[in-house]
C-alpha cells in the first residue's frame, strides 16, 4: 500500500527545529549576545534544509519558526541560567560551521553538539576562585586600595567566588545570593583592612565585591537595545539593576557591621 508523503516533512522540520533551537540555548547560556544567538540558529537551521527561519529571543526562552517543504512549525523551549563560557561559545559556533561545511548533518549534529557540551574543558573551581580573587584585589588597587589592604581584598574576593559556585550549585535564588556573597566579602576585607592598618578599608570592602558586577549582561543589554532588541535588552538591563541593588544592601550591611562608612 502506498503509504503518504506528508509525515516526513513535519518530522524533518521538528528536527531542524530542536537542534537549531539547542545551538541557541547553548549560545544564550554562554553568554553570547541575541545577535549572535540570531546569526547561528538561522545559520544552522538553513544549513539543515529550513527555507525560512524566524526567531524571537526572550529573556529565559527561545521560540522558532521554521518553513520547509512547503510546511512550517513553531517550537518554544527554556533557557537556563546565564552564564560566560567562552570556551563553550566558541566550540558551539565551531560547530554550526562543521554543520554549513556538510561535515555534520541532521543525524549527527546532535550527537555532536552532545559531545561538545559533554568534554569543552572547564578550568577547576579552585583556579577560577584564585584568578577571580586576584581580579578583585587588582582592580583595588586601580582604584586606590593600598598595599595592606590588597592580600585581605583578595582572600575576601576568593572565599566570595567559593561560596558563590556553591550557592550556584545548590540553585539558592541569585539576588539573595548576591546580598550574602557581598555582605560576607565586604566583611572579611574589612576586618583585615582594618587589622593590617589600612587607610582605605572602605575601598577595600567595595573592591572585594566586584566579582559581583555583572559586566557581560550590562554589555548585552546595551548591545540588544542599540541593535533593535528594546524589550529583551531591558529586560536583561532590569536583571542588572536588580543585582546591583543587592549587592549595595550586602556591603551596606557589612560597612554597617563594622561601623564603616557613617
Amino acid at each position: 500500500m502506498h503509504q503518504p508523503q506528508t509525515q516526513a516533512a513535519p518530522q524533518s522540520i521538528e528536527d531542524i527545529a530542536m537542534v537549531s533551537m539547542e545551538f541557541g540555548k547553548l549560545l544564550m547560556e554562554s553568554g553570547a549576545a541575541s545577535a549572535i544567538v540570531d546569526e547561528y540558529v538561522t545559520r544552522v537551521a538553513t544549513a539543515l534544509g529550513a527555507e525560512s527561519v524566524d526567531l524571537r529571543i526572550g529573556y529565559a526562552s527561545l521560540a522558532i519558526t521554521v518553513r520547509a517543504n512547503g510546511s512550517g512549525m513553531a517550537r518554544m523551549r527554556r533557557v537556563g541560567g546565564i552564564g560566560v563560557n567562552q570556551r563553550l561559545d566558541q566550540a558551539v559556533r565551531q560547530c554550526a560551521r562543521r554543520i554549513e561545511s556538510g561535515e555534520l548533518n541532521m543525524s549527527t549534529a546532535a550527537d555532536e553538539l552532545k559531545r561538545v557540551v559533554r568534554e569543552t574543558p572547564r578550568h577547576p573551581g579552585w583556579f577560577v576562585d584564585i584568578a577571580v580573587g586576584l581580579a578583585c584585589a587588582s582592580f583595588g588597587r586601580l582604584l586606590g586600595v593600598d598595599w595592606p589592604a590588597f592580600g585581605f581584598v583578595f582572600a575576601a574576593a576568593t572565599i566570595g567566588q567559593f561560596i558563590r559556585r556553591r550557592l550556584i550549585a545548590r540553585q539558592v535564588n541569585v539576588f539573595i545570593a548576591a546580598t550574602l556573597i557581598s555582605f560576607v566579602a565586604s566583611v572579611l576585607s574589612g576586618i583585615g583592612s582594618r587589622l593590617a592598618g589600612s587607610m582605605t578599608v572602605d575601598t577595600a570592602m567595595t573592591a572585594a565585591v566586584l566579582l559581583l558586577v555583572p559586566g557581560v549582561p550590562s554589555l548585552n543589554a546595551q548591545y540588544d537595545i542599540l541593535n533593535g532588541r528594546p524589550t529583551l535588552g531591558s529586560a536583561r538591563a532590569v536583571w542588572v539593576v536588580v543585582i546591583l541593588i543587592f549587592l549595595t544592601i550586602g556591603v551596606w550591611l557589612g560597612q554597617m557591621a563594622l561601623g564603616e562608612g557613617r
